[in-house]
């Protein structure tokens, strides 16, 4: 069984990622700067017992006394110790720069994640969008703070010794650098085989993140169908693929530490011949040979840890393209170049389709006249909460349009449009942390008899104040639990705090349950009372209490009218009403069992 490809968000290149990672450390150029200085420094520092192993080697040679070591010990001691001051500088200063980066590259992807249009977040699926902001960010954070200064240290170590090698001699130098092109080819070889494998690999942890996601949130409806085991099952495809694909990358990374091991053999056999001749002929004493071998030698550490780290280069790198092609999006801040002159909503021949040949409403057309509210009622699939959406601008139409206060809903602008329109579902989250910080959400300079009444509009004022710290009791994970009627009337006592000309309300008394709708539903007529509310109606005691109701049916008004009006014509919503409340219809039989919607 294979899994279809989802269809994610933008990856960017990498010298698109590589240009971002420049902008964004030029803004530290003190810290960019010491990190760099430092880590000069320290490396020419690490070089000096080299040297000093050259000249115990001729002295040796030369018959010199024992104590002519003493100064060089002396020297020895000062470079070992200059040399772990300045690393432990140029780490921290490192150190500080990549998490100073990441903290911004997490905060910009937050942020942009959260302005993105719903549809560009579904098409490419919360799996996909979950694991950039969750396991994306971890890698890119564990480089910043672990692999960038390891890395940075042993480059600089890499550029001194190379140098030092032609300080000794030009000749060996140039015979240590005979064995680049090895290291060259084995590069050549490997990255344009990883880089593919490793987005291919972040990739897979999306689809995985999805299809863990996905079933944990509709896990009432897996249940409710039996679907435990083929669900369990996808989870297991898309955690086989990720595996096999880890496996791939592992394997790809054996080679290339192989082809680099081979490089490093012919290295120092290079050296070593080249040494050889260049001492019998009197060109380099013995110990400016023996020098030349340990620098080169020396290299094995710091490329050693590179291809180590490699794996988390990659990696990291590939997280980073995720991240960067979320912050490279276009933006599309649309500023208002219209003003709404009422409060009316009004749908206007609007279709819509989520694809090709995938077409959901086909010229729906409503109208929700200043502070009345209208109820949408259908089964299940007629297209209520994709209206909804595209009433609230959420979604844009393919063809017709909205308006508010005879104005188009696109030149309102983004922000004219937020604040004149409210949308609350019935997927309600709380923040985790104390009631008022939640409730400020929807108005941050609130103050707490603002939010108390906001609470006794809703009728919620009673068991917040039952809370034990009141207002400033913690909620969420890991706190106070809140239950599903309390959460949405939390989420009703924002709305009032938001204080918009229009409500739109997808079902926003659907996870009450029988014993709390009543009451859910009472606070959603308190919460809504003088606006322009648009409901999706979950139960048909909401329909009743609205000022008219809208029948869809397979993407289509079909009937409309009040709830008397509809009752008294017979049609398919008098008969939706009789199967809510348990009658029988015109043929005598029961409908014992009430719609879904």
């Amino acid at each position: 069984m294979m899994l279809p490809e989802p269809a994610t968000l933008p990856v960017a290149r990498y010298r698109d990622s590589l240009r971002w990672l420049t902008r964004a450390m030029r803004r530290h150029p003190l810290l960019l700067g010491t990190a760099l200085v430092t880590g000069l420094l320290a490396a020419a520092a690490a070089l000096v017992p080299v040297y000093a192993m050259g000249w115990i080697v001729d002295a040796a040679v030369a018959g010199r006394p024992a104590t002519d070591i003493v100064g060089p010990a002396a020297v020895l001691g000062a470079a070992a110790l200059a040399a772990g001051v300045l690393a432990g500088i140029g780490s921290y200063a490192i150190t500080r720069l990549g998490e100073t980066t990441v903290a911004v590259l997490r905060e910009d992807v937050v942020r942009d994640v959260l302005l993105l249009p719903a549809g560009a977040t579904e098409a490419g699926g919360r799996g996909d969008v979950l694991s950039r902001v969750g396991d994306d960010i971890a890698r890119i954070t564990r480089a910043g703070g672990d692999v960038i200064p390891t890395v940075l240290a042993a480059v600089l170590l890499v550029v001194v010794s190379l140098g030092s090698l032609f300080g000794v001699d030009p000749v060996l130098g140039l015979a240590g650098l005979l064995t680049l092109p090895l290291y060259a080819a084995a590069l050549r070889w490997y990255l344009p085989r990883s880089a593919p494998l490793y987005a291919r690999e972040r990739a897979a942890a999306g689809a995985r993140s999805e299809a863990l996601v996905s079933t944990l949130h509709g896990r009432e409806t897996v249940h409710a169908y039996g679907m435990e085991a083929a669900r369990l099952d996808d989870i297991r495809v898309a955690s086989e693929r990720s595996r096999t694909l880890s496996i791939s990358v592992f394997r790809l990374l054996l080679g290339f530490v192989g082809r680099a091991n081979l490089a490093e053999f012919c290295g120092m056999a290079v050296l070593f011949v080249a040494g050889f001749v260049r001492f019998t002929s009197g060109d380099v004493s013995i110990g400016g040979v023996t020098a030349a071998i340990l620098l080169f030698h020396r290299l094995f550490t710091p490329f050693g840890a590179i291809l180590f780290l490699f794996d988390e280069m990659q990696s990291a790198g590939a997280a980073m393209n995720r991240l960067v092609g979320i912050v490279r999006m276009p933006r599309s801040s649309r500023p208002a170049t219209a003003r709404p002159t009422g409060r009316d909503l009004a749908v206007e021949d609007v279709r819509f389709a989520y694809g090709p040949g995938d077409d959901v409403l086909h010229g729906v057309s409503f109208t929700v006249p200043a502070g009345t509210r209208l109820a949408l009622v259908g089964a299940s699939g007629a297209g209520k909460t994709t209206a909804a959406l595209i009433a609230a601008g959420a979604l844009a139409p393919h063809h017709g349009g909205v308006r508010l206060g005879r104005a188009p809903l696109p030149e309102l602008g983004d922000e004219q449009m937020r604040s004149r329109i409210a949308l609350l579902s019935q997927d309600v989250h709380v923040v985790a942390g104390p009631v008022i910080d939640d409730l400020r959400l929807a108005d941050p300079d609130a103050d707490e008899p603002t939010i108390w009444k906001a609470l006794e509009t809703v009728g919620a004022d009673a068991w917040v104040r039952a809370l034990p710290a009141g207002l400033h009791t913690a909620v969420g994970a890991h706190h106070h639990r809140l239950t599903a009627a309390q959460r949405q009337q939390i989420a009703l006592a924002r709305l009032v705090l938001t204080d918009p000309d229009v409500a739109i309300l997808d079902e926003a008394t659907a996870e009450a349950g029988s014993a709390g709708a009543l009451a859910l539903e009472r606070s959603a007529l308190a919460a809504t009372e003088g606006r322009t509310t648009l409901i999706v109606a979950h139960r048909l005691t909401q329909a009743a209490t609205a000022d008219a109701v809208a029948v869809m049916a397979a993407g289509r008004i079909v009937e409309t009218g009040t709830h008397e009006s509809l009752l008294a014509r017979g049609g398919i919503y008098a008969r939706q009403w009789a199967a809510w409340r348990g009658e029988p219809d015109d043929a005598g039989i029961p409908h014992p069992d009430p719609p879904a919607h």
